[in-house]
């Protein structure tokens, strides 16, 4: 498990832990490392799960999708990102989603229940540890209600422009790359892949924004940038 603390000492769960004590909630938590490559699916929909998953290298999709394969991505995970918590806290809860990786990967699984009972070694950190899940279901909700703004504009160009305009908040800048391909931000804002690109074409005509592949730059008024600068997120 050492050759992960590279990873783990950056990731939300682990804040304000020493690599002693990382090691040693590893070991808590019956930390289990699985390889996976892309494509393969690490939790179906309608299983149950006691683990919770921790992704250590490459990237997995949270998916649900219907019995015709039509796709809904909620959310990216990239190493430090954790999936599955509110599943593995909820014994016998039937999972809603799937999780497939989107590029071969490492993922640790841990049984967050072990969490949520008294350690049996009696570790200090226990309780840092449990304000830190916390931190990271909270962070989860937040990420759900940003696709929940985006989803209910009415129009692919609303949908598009509510995503754009909070990826570029979110990295403090009018140029940034998205996680997504064209397909997945399809799937992610629940709209049609070819209406979509057709929108990008348009807004580009328009001089609104600039994209090569997942790279975007939004183009605004000189106010507007004003405006963006003052923000504390600069």
């Amino acid at each position: 498990m050492k050759k992960y603390l590279p990873v783990l000492r950056n990731s939300s769960f682990f804040k304000g832990l020493t690599d002693e004590e990382i090691l040693s909630i590893l070991h808590c938590v019956e930390a289990t490392a699985v390889s996976k490559e892309r494509d393969s699916y690490i939790f179906r929909a309608a299983d149950s799960t006691e683990v919770m998953g921790l992704v250590v290298s490459g990237c997995v999709l949270v998916i649900q999708e219907d019995l015709w394969g039509h796709r809904n991505i909620l959310s990216k995970c990239h190493a430090g990102d954790f999936f599955g918590e509110p599943y593995a806290a909820s014994p016998g809860a039937v999972l809603n989603i799937s999780v497939v990786s989107d590029e071969d990967c490492e993922i640790l699984l841990l049984n967050i229940q072990r969490l949520l009972v008294t350690c049996p070694t009696a570790c200090e950190h226990h309780q840092k540890l449990i304000r830190n899940l916390v931190s990271v279901l909270a962070n989860k909700i937040l990420i759900l209600n940003d696709k929940i703004t985006h989803v209910g504009k009415r129009t692919t160009r609303e949908k598009l422009l509510s995503y754009l305009s909070a990826e570029s908040i979110r990295h403090s800048s009018l140029s940034f790359d998205i996680p997504f391909d064209r397909q997945q931000l399809a799937d992610y804002l629940c709209i049609d892949r070819a209406a979509m690109s057709t929108e990008i074409s348009k807004l580009q005509k328009e001089g609104f924004i600039k994209t090569n592949r997942n790279h975007f730059e939004l183009t605004v008024s000189k106010n507007v940038d004003s405006r963006m600068k003052g923000r504390a997120i600069y």
